[in-house]
């Protein structure tokens, strides 16, 4: 039999049937309660879907509005915090014995200021997200700066010549600010020195981050607690402060004490600004300051704290490489301000107030193919 009158005994089977049902319920009062239950099911339906509408929220980044803090706050005690992060990295390290690790972040403060090759050896073994640096002057508020460093001494060799780029402009736009300042009263020579100093500052740090200087003291790194052991037992490093708690790094703010500050972390007295009025005030308003570049990579505000030059192997002040400034002239500043000399045999550096000089950077690791240096 074929297929086409398979079909047509199948309907004229079935068919007949199924209209007569279909006419039998279009007729009487089957057809009404019919009808009835429909309605109701269809309104009953719209009603659930109204009401789980209303209550269904728009799911958003639940973390919008929270900032987590890491490091060591303004007025706190340094000593303090460097026990309260060996005792927080020691918690994790047990912890971690006992469940499956995770990986977690961390702030890896450095006992010295260091130039970007020097950071291969000491941040071996573990993921980095980030450094911070500083150009140190005595008795000077020079910027922090923030650079991506997922590549480890590449990057930061690229941030500091982005950062050496835009602090040429900043030191161009205070010139012309500078020069644009007419008369002589009081108003106009404070002026005047306030744009000044501002672009021998810039013209420095632009010089020094050009040469590759030794200004990176502090690092974001993320990796398993046991890999956090073994960066902080290095000569170089002052501390590991894990944050278990951080998930975005744009949603964290980092305060890495600085290597010259060892009992209390506070802003210094800037000497190379015009002095304060009566009525606490000093210099022009951070309007009249030039502004810095919104698409720079590396941004953050000015230090808090004095901290010191970037010291090359021979212990001189100054950038290494060609195109160094010359060593900075001496200011007076508070002895709390004075940078400290880290110890390379400890873990963290005295916190005995050291002599009037900056720290020298810390000796070389040992190659990681020796084990010194160690990775994950």
């Amino acid at each position: 039999m074929r297929l086409g009158d398979l079909l047509r005994q199948l309907d004229s089977r079935l068919l007949p049937p199924l209209a007569r049902g279909m006419a039998r319920l279009g007729h009487g009062r089957l057809r009404l309660r019919l009808l009835t239950t429909v309605a109701l099911l269809c309104s009953a339906a719209v009603l659930v879907t109204a009401v789980w509408a209303a209550d269904r929220r728009p799911a958003g980044d639940q973390t919008v509005g929270e900032v987590t803090r890491v490091g060591v706050m303004q007025g706190e005690s340094i000593p303090g915090y460097l026990e309260a992060t060996r005792g927080e990295l020691r918690s994790l390290v047990a912890a971690g014995a006992s469940e499956p690790a995770q990986p977690t972040y961390a702030l890896v403060t450095m006992s010295a200021y260091l130039a970007p090759d020097r950071l291969t050896p000491v941040l071996t073994g573990i993921g980095v997200s980030e450094v911070f640096a500083r150009l140190w002057r005595p008795g000077t508020q020079t910027e922090i700066v923030r650079i991506p460093a997922l590549r480890v001494p590449d990057d930061v060799v690229a941030g500091m010549s982005e950062v050496a780029a835009r602090k040429e402009q900043e030191a161009r736009d205070y010139q012309e600010r500078a020069a644009g300042v007419t008369g002589d009263g009081a108003g106009e020579r404070e002026l005047r020195r306030y744009y000044s100093s501002g672009a021998r500052v810039a013209d420095e740090e632009a010089t020094a981050y050009r040469a590759g200087c030794s200004c990176v003291y502090a690092a974001v790194v993320r990796g398993e607690p046991a890999a956090l052991e073994r960066i902080a037992a290095r000569p170089e490093v002052r501390a590991v402060d894990p944050a278990p708690e951080v998930r975005r790094l744009d949603r964290t703010v980092f305060t890495p004490p600085l290597p010259e500050q060892a009992d209390v972390a506070r802003p210094p007295a800037d000497a190379s600004l015009p002095a304060t009025h009566a009525d606490g005030t000093g210099g022009p308003g951070a309007e009249d300051a030039p502004e810095a570049d919104p698409l720079a990579p590396s941004t953050s505000a000015r230090p808090a704290a004095d901290p010191p030059v970037d010291p090359p192997a021979t212990g001189t002040a100054g950038p290494a490489g060609p195109g160094a400034t010359e060593p900075p002239p001496t200011v007076d500043s508070p002895v709390d301000d004075l940078p400290p000399e880290p110890d390379p045999t400890a873990g963290s550096p005295s916190a005995e107030i050291p002599s009037d000089r900056p720290p020298a950077e810390a000796p070389p690791a040992d190659p990681p193919t020796t084990g010194a240096s160690g990775g994950a």
